[in-house]
């Protein structure tokens, strides 16, 4: 473990070392993320779904067994070795979401699909699918299969009709793939800002994917699981009773990103911003300014700055000063003495905790435990 994770570690169960991290840290408020992994865990039990939540936001092996206790029936990962992670770290139950096409790629999927009972994968591609048929077949072992089904989005999967139902046939033909269902994943949709577009939008998708479904079944084909949704349109998809599980992900942290996207009547998300970095105040010499020693390298950079959450002033602002530092600007006759520590929401969860190898867990102001991350950086 690397210094500043063991300086920390000598901190656990002390009263207020939350306040005394070494920075910059990934902090997870225990008691926030509990009742995030619990009230999505009663939304989908209310609404007749299976829950299998998304490994790639959290990447994190103890993460997976909360969600799993909870009543996750596993958990899906955007990549191949996401799965080998999660497999080694004990979870047996897992969807991987992307296609996985290269000889090498499925190579490593044959070996992981022996090793674990319940492993599925998509495909979106005539070609995948009988690569994956030869490597099944010599395996002598069946490899489950989702069509991913492309439902606006583009990014992956098969349009929806002849196409797809051509390449569901190819599946259910293979001696050695078993075809379990449709995977369909609105991503284009979940920050829709407005709750009545999304909600029209969201369910459309839905209508396509239960045509989809309903056209697989007429020509007797399987078609037992259709997965999908995310946090997102985790309270807008039950209602068309199309998909068997959810596929949310976010719920369980939130970020900058969702938390500026609205429910129904203008309310916001029941989930609990639980996921933060607490950063320490390095230098103050500049009026109105403080530098911290968490910049480019400690936040995703794909959306806005990331927004304070305590430890400065009412009205001061973060905003990147560098690799290793933040500025905050503060109001006139605002200062920040040097060692402060403050928090800020992250501005998109799923790639700032791909910067990080730890989760540092905390219940108050009390540093509780440590949680590996370990599938960060495992992007193949």
């Amino acid at each position: 473990m690397h210094g500043a994770l063991e300086t920390n570690r000598a901190l656990i169960g002390k009263p207020g070392s939350r306040a005394r991290l070494a920075t910059p840290a990934l902090v997870l408020d225990l008691d926030a993320f509990e009742r995030n992994v619990a009230l999505m865990a009663e939304n989908c039990k209310a609404g007749g779904l299976d829950l299998r939540p998304h490994a790639k936001t959290h990447k994190s092996v103890t993460v997976a067994k909360a969600q799993i206790a909870a009543g996750a029936l596993g958990v899906c990962c955007a990549k191949l070795g996401e799965a080998e992670a999660m497999a080694a770290g004990g979870i047996d139950g897992i969807l991987i979401t992307s296609p996985v096409v290269t000889a090498q790629g499925i190579e490593r999927l044959t070996a992981l699909n022996a090793k674990i009972p319940d492993l599925m994968v998509v495909v979106d591609n005539p070609v995948n699918v009988r690569a994956l048929a030869a490597a099944a077949a010599e395996a002598g072992h069946p490899l489950k299969i989702l069509i991913d089904l492309d439902v606006g989005l583009h990014r992956t999967g098969i349009r929806p009709g002849e196409d797809a139902l051509a390449l569901a046939e190819l599946v259910d033909a293979a001696d050695k793939l078993e075809l379990k269902g449709l995977q369909a994943y609105a991503g284009h949709l979940m920050h829709i800002h407005d709750f009545v577009e999304r909600r029209e939008k969201s369910l459309a998708a839905m209508q396509v994917l239960g045509d989809m479904r309903d056209t697989l079944k007429a020509k007797g084909l399987p078609c037992d699981i259709v997965s999908g949704g995310g946090t997102g349109t985790y309270n807008i998809d039950p209602e068309a009773s199309v998909l068997t599980e959810l596929q949310g992900g976010s719920y369980i942290f939130m970020d900058k990103q969702y938390n500026d996207v609205a429910l129904g009547n203008g309310a916001s998300f029941p989930f609990e911003t639980s996921l933060s970095v607490q950063m320490t105040v390095v230098s103050a010499n500049t009026k109105n300014l403080a530098t911290t020693d968490a910049g480019f390298k400690s936040f995703s950079t794909d959306a806005d700055p990331p927004v304070l959450l305590s430890g400065a002033p009412e009205g001061a602002g973060y905003f990147f000063f560098g690799d290793e530092q933040g500025g905050i600007l503060l109001p006139d006759g605002a200062k920040l003495e040097i060692g402060s520590t403050l928090t800020a929401m992250t501005p998109h969860c799923d790639p700032t905790v791909n910067l990080y190898d730890a989760y540092h867990v905390v219940r108050g102001d009390t540093l509780v435990d440590i949680w590996p991350i370990e599938a960060r950086g495992r992007s193949a």
